[in-house]
């Protein structure tokens, strides 16, 4: 524990300075003010009742996929909505996505801290600790994301926001090689169900050596308000849908009710050889 503690302790003094709170240590979030939009925040704001942090869960059939469900709250969440509305990517009907590399907007990099943050600061599950020690073992200090992405500079230097209208998915694919290890995903507004299949294990073989029926796939549910951390195996052995053919968006047995949803992807570029 003393090992884990003075790491964290480090990335959180490069990540945000010497600075903390009267009550023991969490970090302040910065409020912006009426009309200073254009300042920079350094994280988004906290919430505004009091909460515990949030708590991250790892997808057990998967090594290096984490999902937080509490990461933002429906504060937060507003936020983030209202600042990507104001960028104005998606005025006209036939635009659906907008990228952006190198320098983000201020937002987009207040958000990358608030990830690093929720992963330096945030919960476990209970029991996580005793079920998976065993395929963590090699990175027990940080197993959501290993110390060498979560300690870079900047975390992120890529963002993808995407704006799906009800019936509308993305095709299994894992991201390009152009973008290194660790992947973050924040989705907004309607909850999805995101599959995951093995790469190469589109379907099995039958007796006769015949393909057979598809793989198993592997289903997350997306809340608003959620983050996925893709790292390792999950990153690159592993593809990743929204499918919106009948059955897929199913839940606990229940279809859910697609409305409009707003994803947005952080990544690092590749350093090039």
């Amino acid at each position: 524990m003393d090992d884990a503690a003075a790491a964290a302790a480090t990335l959180l003094k490069q990540a945000f300075g010497e600075s903390s709170d009267e009550e023991g240590g969490q970090l302040d979030g910065l409020e912006a003010a009426e009309g200073s939009e254009r300042e920079s925040p350094s994280r988004l704001p906290h919430r505004s009742t009091p909460c515990q942090g949030p708590t991250w869960a790892p997808i057990e059939e998967i090594i290096g996929l984490w999902l937080c469900g509490d990461f933002l709250s429906p504060e937060q969440q507003h936020s983030l909505l209202s600042a990507v509305e104001e960028e104005g990517w998606f005025t006209e009907a036939s635009h659906n996505q907008a990228m952006r590399f190198g320098s983000l907007p201020a937002w987009a990099t207040g958000l990358s801290n608030s990830i690093r943050e929720a992963i330096l600061l945030g919960d476990f599950v209970p029991g996580f600790e005793l079920s998976n020690a065993d395929a963590y073992k090699d990175s027990c200090l940080f197993p959501i994301l290993p110390f060498e992405l979560l300690g870079r500079e900047p975390l992120f230097d890529q963002l993808i926001v995407n704006l799906y209208q009800p019936g509308e998915g993305i095709c299994a694919h894992v991201d390009l090689m152009r973008f290194g290890d660790g992947i973050a995903i924040v989705s907004l507004e309607s909850p999805c169900i995101m599959h995951f299949t093995r790469v190469g294990d589109m379907c099995n073989i039958s007796s006769n050596g015949e393909n057979g029926q598809p793989m198993s796939k592997v289903p997350v549910y997306l809340a608003p308000g959620s983050l996925v951390i893709m790292s390792g195996e999950a990153r690159y052995r592993w593809k990743h849908e929204i499918n919106h053919k009948p059955g897929f968006q199913l839940w606990h047995g229940q279809e859910l009710d697609q409305k409009r949803r707003l994803s947005i992807t952080l990544r690092k570029l590749s350093i090039a050889e």
